[in-house]
């Protein structure tokens, strides 16, 4: 009998690189094993624009949106579910909102922009499940177009990620512009790289790993040029091979004088799609080797888009199970709250109201299990301004939050998350308010959505004192009723700051709020 898989039982995971798209259509079994049903890959080269990466150039999104419509076309031949991550390109550019509505707007698809430490996380957990390194210190190295991400993992956890902005093609346009490459460009792009990484290898050092993987298409296209120059069939999956520190070094030596485009065609091994960016690439790999003594590094056939396909079941897993935040991103706003000394007991009832009101308002709203996970995170976080000063806390709450690094969530709903912080209090959601406006019309309905439940929330354990139980709610045609289960006193403080709270539930769902107690 076949292993059942987990509902979402295809997903359809879709890695938007600044070099390449990557779609894998893949289930995971009740046992965490993962089984690829399809995969595609364009070389798109989103992030080819000169300079340092700031805009998509027109051509380069016109590329992408064609790529996304085919790859979401074959997702929904197979009935998956799509995912789609955007890295460093899309995560640097200033006109990124535009490329990101006009995906929607072409195939429907919701691009998610991560942060670099989110990007790290899930490439060691998609390593995770190609290798046996649970117990070990691993290290893991992807050298992306835009970025590179090193990250140190045991146990299932990533204990240190960083994102550097080193990639072939950003060295590609910045050190070795034309087709001929020189003895000062080369030297030139390796003080940068040394310059970019030396704080990071002092903490990757001061960490230690026992092993050291590689994953991507640099790393295995200097793992398949290796294999090249010993005349050896190149096997049908890299997964698990290991390369010698020597072998590496010997390769990007002969990339490094390999002057011409020609020349570096001519190479062993070398796929002609990378030969006009593989320099960069390569130098990249070499400094990790020196600087980190890297002595063998394992090649890890799993990368980021295997990882969200893990990180997706997790999520789903987590949700179904236990209807709340799934386990990484509690862990990480437990983090906030305990870096920032939240009031725990306030925050966590202030939470369990908002919950509450949020299931009995779904009829008007209609959002989901993301959108509860966001109103979650939100209402434990709502007071961590008070770190920087009470007055004015909400608005050192969105800040702390915007600025924060917070694995699990993507950049726009760490965004979303600092907004209904933000309006907790005081002042309703404007759009003259540059981070409010800043957000799509879907993202301001529910950050008002949410930030007027939250303001009830609040409002109604003003003492903080717990003295209101729970809330139940009663929709008719033009009230809400809110009945106060206070078995313990009269909530009169918290009826008073409930009633200062009300007129954004009201301006939202076009209804009066009448605010009752509950008779024992």
């Amino acid at each position: 009998m076949d292993e059942q898989t987990t509902a979402p039982s295809l997903i359809a995971s879709i890695d938007v690189g600044t070099n390449s798209f990557h779609m894998v259509i893949a289930s995971v079994s009740t046992r965490g094993v993962l089984r690829i049903h399809a995969r595609n890959k364009e070389m798109v080269r989103l992030g080819s624009s000169a300079g340092d990466m700031k805009r998509l150039a027109p051509e380069a999104m016109d590329r992408g949106v064609a790529t996304l419509k085919r790859f979401a076309a074959e997702a929904l031949q197979h009935g998956a579910h799509i995912r789609a991550v955007a890295t460093s390109a899309v995560r640097e550019a200033l006109n990124k909102d535009e490329f990101v509505r006009r995906v929607i707007d072409a195939t429907g698809v919701e691009i998610e922009v991560i942060p670099g430490i989110e990007e790290g996380r899930l490439i060691y957990l998609g390593a995770l499940h190609a290798l046996p390194i649970l117990a070990k210190r691993t290290f893991v190295i992807d050298i992306g177009g835009g970025s590179t991400e090193t990250v140190i993992g045991y146990q299932g956890e990533a204990a240190f990620v960083d994102s550097a902005k080193l990639g072939h093609i950003r060295m590609t346009k910045r050190f070795f512009p034309d087709p001929t490459i020189t003895d000062a460009q080369i030297e030139a792009c390796r003080k940068a790289i040394r310059g970019e990484w030396a704080a990071v290898f002092q903490s990757l050092i001061a960490y230690g790993f026992e092993h050291a993987v590689g994953c991507s298409g640099t790393v295995m296209a200097i793992a398949s040029m290796s294999i090249a120059r010993t005349n050896k069939r190149l096997p049908e999956s890299m997964n698990a091979m290991r390369i010698e520190r020597k072998d590496i070094l010997d390769v990007v030596e002969s990339i490094v004088h390999a002057r011409t485009q020609d020349a570096r065609l001519a190479l062993p091994g070398m796929d002609p799609k990378r030969a006009d960016v593989i320099t960069g690439g390569a130098l990249i790999l070499e400094q990790a080797i020196i600087g980190l003594n890297i002595q063998e590094l394992t090649i890890s056939g799993y990368a980021l888009r295997e990882g969200i396909v893990f990180d997706t079941v997790q999520k789903q897993r987590d949700i179904d199970e236990y209807h709340h935040l799934s386990h990484l991103r509690y862990q990480s706003v437990d983090h906030l709250c305990d870096l920032y000394r939240v009031r725990r007991r306030h925050a966590e009832h202030v939470k369990n109201l908002c919950l509450r009101l949020f299931d009995d308002l779904h009829a008007l709203h209609k959002y989901g299990d993301r959108e509860r996970e966001l109103l979650e995170a939100a209402a434990l976080l709502h007071d961590v301004g008070y770190h920087i000063a009470a007055d004015q806390h909400h608005k050192h709450s969105e800040y702390i939050i915007r600025n924060s690094a917070m694995p699990g969530f993507t950049n726009d709903e760490a965004e979303i998350i600092a907004n209904i912080a933000r309006y907790h209090r005081k002042s309703h959601p404007k759009k003259k308010h540059p981070s409010f406006a800043a957000l799509s019309a879907d993202e301001q309905r529910l950050v008002r959505v949410l930030s007027a439940i939250l303001r009830i929330g609040e409002g109604l354990d003003r003492r903080q004192q717990q003295v209101v139980q729970t809330i139940r709610v009663n929709i008719s045609a033009g009230m809400l009723d809110l009945y106060l289960v206070a078995p313990t006193g009269v909530p009169d403080i918290e009826l008073w700051g409930a009633e200062r709270r009300k007129e954004l539930l009201e301006e939202t769902f076009g209804r009066k709020v009448r605010l009752l107690v509950h008779a024992h």
